[in-house]
């Protein structure tokens, strides 16, 4: 009963906390933290063949910003405004049913990084009503090419060549216990497509001494707060989802009644 009410405030009553999101950009500012993307990080360790370049070839202090917009563009839009005006670069991943091209190119123009949050996985298991992990598994070529596919088509519509990839979660995932990121163990996958590394990568988590998530109310963040991880620890990776800091009641009740009709469909 009180996670459902925690649900009901968090999507519907929780008033916004953007504030505290441009107080973050600031603190990080002014501690000396460069505030980057996922893709710039990471050709960075490839610059400095495999280790966090020194102190002559990138900042000491970094914190990198990676956006998941499973929904809520419109949050997603007020968080980029925040971060130009404080001049910070920042990740966006878009699935399917969040993409807005226009958006994406000001992203990439302001010098940010925009690109593809992927679930093929999920959508196939749900799409052929497979609830059975060695199944989906026995699917994955089938489901490589439509990754390839979507990929290259976001790619095409948007003018860009997407380099890094970020892979969503879906409650299809969890009852499967596969991952979308089981698709880009394959490097033949990934030399297709030009992708140079996944989000969930460990060769890019390792050099995080902090990663950190947030969360619906009441915890708001895991495994710890932004505010207290800086200045104890010099290489951090932020993870936000937008429906996480402003209530979009419209946005959520959509994506409330999108899930139950899944859930539904999936189990008949």
């Amino acid at each position: 009963m009180i996670s459902l009410l925690n649900r009901l405030y968090a999507d519907y009553f929780m008033p916004t906390r953007l504030g505290e999101y441009g107080a973050l950009l600031r603190e990080a500012r002014d501690r000396g933290y460069v505030q980057m993307t996922v893709r710039s990080f990471f050709r960075q360790l490839v610059a400095g063949d495999g280790a966090v370049p020194g102190p002559a070839a990138a900042p000491a202090r970094i914190l990198v910003h990676r956006h998941d917009i499973d929904s809520d563009v419109r949050t997603a839009r007020k968080m980029f405004e925040l971060e130009t005006r404080h001049g910070v670069s920042a990740s966006y991943y878009f699935r399917l049913s969040t993409l807005d091209f226009g958006f994406m190119r000001e992203i990439e123009a302001a010098g940010g990084e925009a690109s593809y949050h992927y679930e093929e996985v999920a959508d196939f298991a749900k799409r052929h009503r497979i609830r059975c992990a060695k199944l989906i598994r026995q699917r994955f070529p089938e489901i490589r090419e439509l990754f390839v596919r979507n990929f290259n088509s976001i790619g095409e519509r948007l003018g860009l060549q997407m380099v890094t990839v970020a892979s969503h979660g879906d409650f299809a995932n969890r009852r499967l216990n596969v991952i979308n990121h089981e698709l880009l163990r394959d490097p033949d996958l990934r030399r297709r497509c030009g992708i140079e590394c996944e989000s969930y990568d460990n060769e890019l988590l390792r050099h995080f001494n902090m990663y950190i998530s947030d969360r619906s109310y009441p915890h708001f963040y895991h495994p710890m707060s932004p505010f207290d991880a800086i200045e104890r620890h010099e290489r951090i990776c932020f993870l936000t989802h937008p429906v996480q800091w402003e209530t979009n009641w419209i946005e959520n009740t959509r994506c409330n009644v999108r899930r139950l009709a899944e859930e539904i469909a999936w189990r008949a």
